[in-house]
């Protein structure tokens, strides 16, 4: 097994003197390629095999993780080993899924570090050392990938950048500044910091970026997180996971958007906003669109409205991951988050449009062509977070090009493309418990929490089976309205205190939906510790999972059942990849930790793990 560890600190031309025979390899690549889905499919319908990388988060544009490889298989998985290690040097939240094209691997730290690296050995090519303008940033420096197109890597940052490099030597192309995190701050956070008094108080309304951008239509699109404004509260471990979120009242968020940029220039080609200039109210639905009771007091709402008549303009709605993409309607597929203020409705009159939707925009134009609201009027922190992902669902007409999206809700929803049709609902995924009643000043039992049933993590489908492979949170949160007084004498403060629910279950599985006979769930194992990063299914009838535990699993794809795992030292932060090298397939996984690992206790790491077979 080969260890490699390089410190991104470094000068450029060290880095480059490493590794430039190597990155020679990339000069043979058309400077003008750009990957999309039907050229992978051109691809392996020409030559009769499937593609032997990686190039794109998900694999390709339809978000499926799902990998036609076939040489590490239920009868071998048991021999798999590590063949290489790369430390980044960067500990904690490693999120990223890396990118395999033409033999090169490339991937991003905490901190939004790039490197570039032999696929097969982990050699360094190069490193780009990221160098933050700001300090003030929303959450954890994590990233959770890159995109690489056209001879240029792309790359989203946290102090709110979208950069190109060079993808043969890690040279900085071009640099846009599209936000800045600290713009438009209250005095809100640290108002209510001094009313908690000895509780540590973190978190705010900062814009940035998380997800791996998508290429598409010679445009790179990417969206902000932060939007939803809310404080998280530190608990009596120094963690934020049982600590309390806090929701508060008044206009204290931030706009949401998804952006383009020219992928030559890094010009900004449209821009969309989340929260609908007018008429975000929308029409005060007393239900969800799937016939959900929401427990709503419209005529409260409607009395208040006039009054908060500008709430949208700061009314939340972050993007967290990667949208799908079908090259043949020219349409992006993306979930939004939470209105703003966070948990707490009062001021927010409406159903704050187009938050907590599933959306399909115009790629070219960033246009709405339509949207579907899973919870109008969102107070639990019900994120539309796992990337959505494209399917042929099968009906009594026959088949229906569909997108899918994996709710924190507990549902995979099954929508028309064309024209955001529910055709469909799975079979609920976790045992639900008061789902849309308001927090009370009595405390409201939840389930599910804010964390989900879903979360962000993606969603890996089998498009021969029918089969969707879900890392499912089991759990309840407490929601508690609370006034405080404000600083200075100035009145009080209301707001919506969550937290872990005592005495409730809490655990994860991986769970299986058979997505192509109606939404059953057809097996579902539960985990030793929290399933975090996301799910990967190849053809070789297996399913990767990461742990927080530190632990990658390999499951029978069939039953469930776990042929090999690992333990990589740290938390399991992002989603496992697949791809092969001269004819041999390799599994690779960032080991850093997962997301509230401080608070479970435990660590962080810095390592991408790479497998493969024997020689």
């Amino acid at each position: 097994m080969r260890r490699h560890r390089t410190t991104l600190a470094e000068p450029a031309t060290t880095r480059l003197g490493r590794g430039c025979a190597a990155a020679a390899l990339l000069l043979l690549l058309p400077i003008n390629l750009t990957i999309t889905l039907p050229m992978l499919a051109a691809v392996a319908q020409e030559t009769g095999r499937p593609s032997s990388d990686w190039p794109a988060f998900g694999r390709d544009a339809s978000n499926t993780h799902h990998s036609p490889l076939t040489q590490i298989d239920r009868g071998n998985v048991a021999r798999l080993r590590p063949a290489w290690i790369f430390q980044t040097g960067v500990t904690g939240y490693f999120q990223a899924e890396p990118v395999v094209v033409e033999g090169v691997m490339y991937v991003s730290t905490t901190g939004n570090h790039v490197a570039a690296l032999e696929a097969k050995s982990g050699k360094v090519l190069w490193t780009y050392t990221h160098k933050a303008r700001t300090e003030k940033i929303f959450g954890p420096p994590s990233n959770r990938g890159v995109a690489v197109s056209g001879g240029l890597v792309f790359e989203a940052t946290m102090d709110g950048r979208v950069i190109a490099l060079d993808a043969t030597t890690g040279r900085l192309v071009w640099d846009r500044e599209a936000v800045r995190p600290e713009e438009g701050e209250t005095e809100t956070a640290s108002a209510l910091a001094a009313s908690l008094g000895e509780k540590p108080v973190q978190g705010s309304s900062r814009l940035g970026f998380k997800m791996p951008p998508l290429v598409a239509e010679g445009l790179v699109i990417v969206g902000v997180t932060g939007a939803g404004y809310g404080l998280h509260v530190e608990d009596e471990r120094g963690g934020l996971d049982g600590g309390a979120v806090v929701g508060i009242e008044g206009g204290y968020g931030r706009r949401g958007w998804l952006a383009a940029y020219d992928a030559k220039t890094g010009e900004e080609r449209w821009r969309w906003y989340v929260t609908k200039a007018d008429g975000w109210e929308g029409e005060f639905a007393e239900k969800t669109p799937d016939g959900i009771p929401l427990n709503r007091d419209i005529a409260a709402e409607k009395d208040a409205a006039p009054r908060h008549a500008d709430a949208w303009k700061v009314g939340g709605g972050s993007l967290w991951m990667t949208p799908a993409y079908d090259a043949d309607l020219g349409l992006i597929y993306l979930g939004t988050g939470n209105p703003a203020p966070q948990n707490f409705g009062l001021t927010r009159p409406g159903d704050n449009l187009y938050t907590m939707s599933l959306v399909a925009l115009d790629a070219r134009t960033g246009q709405l062509r339509w949207h579907f609201q899973q919870v109008p009027h969102e107070q639990w922190g019900y994120d539309v977070a796992s990337p959505p992902f494209l399917l042929d669902y099968p009906t009594e007409q026959g088949p229906v090009k569909a997108v899918a999206q994996a709710s924190k809700l507990g549902w995979i929803y099954v929508h028309d493309r064309t024209d955001g049709r529910l055709l469909g609902k799975s079979a609920p995924l976790i045992t639900h418990k008061n789902l849309f009643v308001p927090p009370s000043p009595e405390g409201t039992v939840v389930s599910p929490g804010p964390l989900g049933a879903v979360s962000w993590h993606p969603v890996a489908y089998d498009t021969r089976s029918g089969l969707a492979f879900a890392q499912v949170r089991h759990g309840a949160a407490t929601y508690t309205v609370k006034t405080a007084p404000a600083a200075g004498g100035r009145g009080a403060i209301r707001y919506t205190e969550t937290g872990e629910a005592k005495g409730e279950p809490a655990f994860s599985t991986l769970t299986a939906v058979d997505l192509a006979r109606g939404g059953a769930v057809a097996w579902s194992r539960k985990a030793g510790s929290r399933l975090s990063g996301g799910t990967l299914a190849t053809a070789g009838g297996l399913v990767f999972s990461g742990e927080e535990d530190g632990h990658l699993d390999a499951h029978d794809a069939k039953t469930g059942e776990i042929l090999w795992r690992f333990q990589c030292g740290a938390g399991i932060g992002g989603p496992p990849v697949t791809y092969t090298v001269e004819g041999r397939q390799y599994v690779a996984v960032a080991a850093g930790g997962a997301s509230f690992t401080k608070a479970s206790g435990f660590g962080t790491g810095d390592a991408l793990v790479v497998f493969a077979l024997p020689d």
